[in-house]
């Protein structure tokens, strides 16, 4: 049981110069932990709900000092001087203390640094890694690490909308470690940046995850251009390396169609779209391909693709339970993107993942476009043993935070990489 002593936030800057919080826990036993939230660009309308200042004179309206505010007044002054026994329950006071459907009244931003905080303070309080706490969650053992996903190229809104597709990510087909994982990528990485600066004669232009964003003609050229560079990188492509897209077909929607490479699309259109992709190309795996409300054609995606590759859902499930349960229901995907900061508290993401797993499904852990050089997500990818984690390129800090703090568990604690039972 964890006493309280208090908590103090702070505004700071991630990976894109926008505000965001920094806070920590103080319990009365000494320990503490601190805790920075990350920011999504392209987000779900079903996300919980940042809390930004919108004065347009101050970081054009992104600054977070009433998100501040309500942590180091409202939501200290519920804490101080109480026992907390579990996350569950710091994180149920939270969304109570907040009392609205999506945490608009004190932000999600500020609702969730706490719990991380809180988790951290614990975590130290207890003498047991961030992952094993996290593992304590679910009520199992750290066990395994994840499968890395990397951003090789990146389009749509984290790279202004060169292509429409948001993200073209490498996945090492059966590496032995999170080592040879990291040697495998950096190595296409880099044959990739020297095929697009032959091609193009450019300075290399990089996404908000790192991902590379040279001026593609259409999407079929940036999945060519990505077989090419495993080759180049020494790999065989569909052997020792797949591809992920991240479709993120919501941002290219509108009025009823799909526009992508000057064409316009239906929802069926799309799904022989992928299907042609995906016999051309050693694809695994498809986040968002279809409009997040696109209930009805959800099932379609799934039933036509899922029997082969990862139907991934990111803004159309915004790691909320009740989402998760509907496209359980519909059978309209066969994995989750879990993002923290869609729901909000730690506790709320374990409930998505419990009842993703439960389904039979896959969850990939991921990052935001808009990050800190915070590591929590890292532990949290080996702590529910995630089966993916998708954490931007091999470049910038704040990405290689967290990728080296798996090296660093796994120099101490050779974990397994997570096991895919027959599933691509």
């Amino acid at each position: 049981m964890a006493n309280m002593k208090s908590l103090h936030a702070l505004e700071i800057l991630d990976s894109r110069g926008r505000p965001t919080l920094k806070t920590t826990c103080t319990l009365y036993s000494g320990a503490s932990g601190s805790a920075s939230v990350p920011s999504g660009r392209s987000t779900g309308t079903a996300e919980a709900l940042e809390l930004r200042d919108k004065d347009p004179a101050r970081y054009r309206g992104m600054g977070c000092k009433k998100a501040v505010a309500n942590v180091n007044s409202a939501i200290n002054n519920h804490f101080t001087g109480r026992r907390i026994s579990t996350q569950q329950e710091l994180d149920a006071q939270l969304c109570e203390l907040d009392g609205t459907d999506n945490k608009r009244k004190l932000g999600a931003n500020a609702i969730l640094s706490v719990s991380i905080a809180f988790a951290r303070a614990q975590a130290q309080e207890l003498g047991i890694p961030l992952y094993q706490a996290f593992a304590n969650m679910i009520k199992r053992q750290a066990s395994a690490f994840p499968r890395l996903t990397i951003n090789l190229f990146s389009g749509g809104k984290h790279a202004g909308k060169q292509v429409a597709i948001q993200d073209v990510l490498v996945v090492p087909s059966a590496p032995a470690s999170i080592e040879e994982s990291l040697v495998l990528m950096s190595d296409v990485y880099h044959a990739a940046a020297d095929i697009i600066h032959e091609r193009y004669g450019m300075r290399l232009l990089t996404a908000d995850e790192g991902g590379l964003a040279p001026p593609f003609e259409d999407t079929e050229k940036m999945l060519q251009t990505a077989v090419e560079a495993m080759r180049s990188g020494g790999y065989v492509p569909g052997q020792d390396v797949h591809l992920a897209l991240d479709v993120a077909a919501s941002h290219f929607y509108s009025n009823g169609s799909y526009q992508i490479d000057g064409s316009h699309y239906s929802s069926s259109q799309m799904i022989e779209l992928f299907n042609y992709w995906c016999d051309t190309y050693p694809i695994v795996s498809i986040e968002d391909g279809l409009f997040e409300d696109d209930w009805q054609n959800w099932p379609a995606l799934q039933s036509s693709l899922g029997h082969r590759i990862l139907v991934l859902g990111d803004d159309f499930l915004c790691t909320n339970p009740d989402r998760i349960k509907r496209a359980i229901d519909q059978k309209a995907c066969n994995a989750l993107l879990l993002k923290v900061n869609q729901i909000g508290t730690l506790s709320e993401a374990a409930q998505s993942y419990v009842l993703a797993k439960e389904a039979g499904w896959l969850v990939t852990i991921s990052v935001r476009s808009g990050e800190t050089e915070d590591d929590w997500a890292a532990d949290l990818a080996l702590g529910w043993s995630g089966d993916q984690f998708k954490n931007g390129s091999i470049m910038q800090s704040e990405r290689l935070a967290k990728y080296n703090r798996l090296l660093e568990i796994e120099s101490r604690t050779p974990f397994p990489l997570v096991n895919w039972p027959n599933r691509p």
